[in-house]
């Protein structure tokens, strides 16, 4: 079969604009790093950061820079110690378990909406921490404060408001900190 000259063009823009789309495909797959830390003597834990924006398809991978500490991500979810959902009801809820310094734990995240979690060990003393994946409606957050149930005061006022990660993407602990903390 002979193809003209029009129909080796038209394929190739199509190539072109196919290969065009590839950036952001690659920028969806992009994995985000949380850091795990603490300070030199125990007595401050976080992530960091504590809120971020990420696309639908994108993994966030946590990893334990804490040489002083193990611990865990853990939604909030019934699935996990029967604690309330903050979190999309299609997605599937984690528990990366203990992670020691240096060790990581992923999770791919596709279900659009807003993810809560916690540090098993130190959710008393706010070690929490908002993922929003896509571009949720209102009412998907806003149902959040109906679920603070059994959640540690410090752990509440230590969420970033879902407006300030939409607003800046990513939201680092000293956006946040307490007063008197490192």
């Amino acid at each position: 079969m002979t193809r003209t000259r029009r129909e080796i063009l038209g394929t190739g823009g199509g190539l072109a604009a196919f290969l065009s789309l590839f950036p952001l495909a690659a920028w969806a797959s992009a994995v985000v790093d949380i850091r795990m830390q603490g300070s030199g003597d125990g007595s401050h834990v976080w992530f960091d950061p504590i809120g971020i924006l990420i696309k639908p398809g994108q993994t966030v991978r946590w990893i334990n820079l804490d040489s002083g500490n193990s611990h865990t991500t853990t939604a909030y979810n019934p699935a996990n110690f029967h604690r309330p959902r903050r979190m999309p009801e299609a997605a599937k809820p984690w528990d990366s378990d203990y992670l020691l310094p240096s060790e990581s734990f992923s999770v791919t995240f596709t279900e659009q909406g807003v993810y809560d979690y916690y540090c098993i060990p130190h959710e008393h003393a706010g070690m929490v921490g908002r993922i929003v994946v896509g571009e949720p409606q209102a009412h998907e957050w806003t149902e959040l404060a109906g679920a603070n149930g059994g959640l540690p005061e410090e752990a509440l006022r230590a969420f970033p408001a879902v407006e300030d990660i939409m607003a800046k993407e990513i939201v680092r602990r000293h956006d946040y900190q307490q007063q008197g903390e490192p």
